[in-house]
């Protein structure tokens, strides 16, 4: 259990990540609106790794 919800938060940081590179890069072009698409897609997925990452803490800290 506390594996795949490491992965899980992984997988979210990772496309949190590439969503605000994403952002990043319509911004510099001007595309604002591009630019709030992504980040909110960044939010969505940091949200989701937040919540894995809090459950894979407990389920460890239970198996300890």
């Amino acid at each position: 259990m506390s594996h795949d919800t490491h992965k899980k938060a992984a997988e979210h940081h990772e496309h949190a990540a590439k969503a605000h590179h994403a952002a990043a890069e319509h911004h510099t072009k001007g595309d604002h609106e591009a630019a709030h698409e992504h980040a909110v897609k960044a939010h969505e997925h940091s949200t989701q790794a937040h919540h894995h990452s809090t459950e894979a803490h407990q389920s460890s800290a239970t198996h300890a």
